[in-house]
């Protein structure tokens, strides 16, 4: 099984695909002959650049280089793990009987296992391009260069910005080759870049600080570094004079890069390590109506460059577009193949996490742009930053630390800091009235501006 996108060591990589999937081959043969029932293995290796500035000034530059192989070994059901960061035969060798004689000594466990072979990608499946490696060919210089036009622009924009705690520029890539006793071999390479900033304004005890960036897969998709430096500056600056509220219980509208939050916590709640556990908030919810009922949320694997897509999961398993909520109605559960087993269900193809996540509300009209947004939340709190953990997925209990914006007759009145947000995931979810159309996209999730119908607010 091979990829289209396969990567040569004349693209920064120290080793080849094909040395990769020599690596892997060895190890599960290693395996076999020790006598292991089932065994898989994992080859990888990644190489980045980052550099930091601060007020012109470079302040750091990190390269990194890891590689790793990691192999499990199964003795009926009983597994082993081990992994080493030597590639050399006779440290393969060493890997693999570590392996094994932890799977030697571990308990019996009826979930223990590789995937079904009938849920392993097939090799057409495992060759599916989705645009997911752009190697950025950045030094040192150009990346300072890049760092301090993002921050320059930042300061820049207006006398009040007086400070920065930096802007840094990021190129990261890696590849990877898997395979397991059942007939699996995959692999592909991926990189991952940005740059962002975060400027100061104000001076004394009333500074504020905020920031911005832009990641993509693909260095030419980053968003300019002076329009990053500029947004990152009009937003420390909104946030100056910003007051406490007295307590109360009003609506609240989360920007959608918080947002996000809520789909993570639904992503959490719904994954199988917690069901089965039993430590849920929405334990029992398949088939029930969890968000409300305009609310769909659709996974897409495929989509072509994203940060979540995959053809297959960390265990090989083949991966589906799908609808996860339908009309409020949670369609599936997030589901790796140990998970699966111990909830007496299927994998869903989800050892890893989810994969591009978008978060829809069927009463979304073209024009619910942001400005909109804030006009139906008319009186109310405009959430832009959380704070915190005070989130219980077992009991759904929701408090966060938050700042942002009073709103009055759907128009900003004043900013906002030093309050806590409380209510119930529950409630949350099923409470929300509206989606808007000005959707961010935070790692594997992309989601509008989403508005919630009450919240408590504990201010002053």
């Amino acid at each position: 099984m091979t990829s289209s996108s396969s990567p040569t060591t004349s693209q920064g990589f120290a080793y080849s695909r094909e040395q990769f999937q020599q690596i892997v081959d060895d190890v599960l043969g290693m395996a076999k002959a020790l006598g292991a029932s089932d065994a898989g293995a994992e080859v990888s290796e990644g190489s980045g650049l980052s550099v930091s500035v601060r007020m012109g000034e470079v302040e750091n530059v990190e390269r990194n280089r890891d590689k790793s192989v990691g192999v499990s070994v199964y003795l009926g059901q009983r597994r082993g793990n081990a992994s080493t960061s030597d590639f050399s035969h006779t440290a393969l060798q060493q890997t693999v009987q570590a392996a094994y004689d932890i799977a030697r000594f571990t308990a019996e466990d009826p979930a223990a296992g590789l995937p079904d072979a009938e849920d392993l990608a097939t090799a057409e499946e495992v060759a599916r391009e989705l645009d997911l490696f752009h190697p950025w060919a950045l030094d040192a210089d150009t990346a300072a260069a890049l760092a301090r036009r993002t921050e320059d622009a930042a300061l820049k924009l207006d006398k009040r910005i007086t400070n920065s705690e930096g802007g840094a520029v990021s190129a990261q890539q890696s590849h990877f080759w898997a395979g397991n006793s059942r007939g699996f071999r995959g692999g592909y390479a991926s990189s991952r870049h940005s740059l962002s900033v975060s400027p100061i304004a104000g001076k004394g005890a009333h500074m504020q600080r905020d920031y911005w960036y832009s990641s993509m897969r693909n260095a030419l998709d980053l968003a300019a570094p002076e329009a990053v430096g500029r947004y990152a500056a009009e937003r420390a600056l909104s946030r100056l004079k910003s007051r406490k509220i007295a307590t109360c219980e009003v609506p609240v509208l989360f920007e959608s890069t918080v947002a996000a939050g809520l789909l993570g916590a639904f992503v959490q709640g719904t994954s199988g390590g917690a069901l089965y556990r039993k430590a849920s908030f929405l334990q029992d919810s398949l088939g029930k109506a969890v968000w409300a009922d305009h609310i769909d949320v659709l996974e897409d694997p495929f989509e072509r460059g994203a940060k979540g897509s995959a053809p297959f999961d960390d265990e090989g398993v083949r991966t589906r577009a799908r609808q996860v909520v339908q009309g409020g109605v949670v369609q599936g559960y997030f589901l790796s193949s140990y998970s699966a087993r111990k909830l007496d269900m299927k994998t869903t193809g989800h050892a890893g996490g989810s994969q591009n996540l978008r978060l829809t509300s069927r009463l979304t009209q073209p024009g619910d742009h942001l400005e909109e947004m804030l006009r139906k939340l008319h009186r109310g709190l405009f959430v832009t930053e959380l704070m915190g953990q005070g989130v219980n997925y077992v009991t759904g209990d929701y408090s966060r630390g938050a700042a942002g914006y009073w709103v009055e007759n759907g128009q900003i009145a004043f900013p906002v800091h030093e309050i806590t947000i409380a209510g119930q995931l529950q409630h949350m979810l099923r409470s929300i009235v509206a989606v808007g159309t000005d959707t961010y996209n935070l790692g594997a999730k992309t989601v509008g501006s989403v508005l919630l119908d009450k919240m408590k607010i504990a201010g002053s």
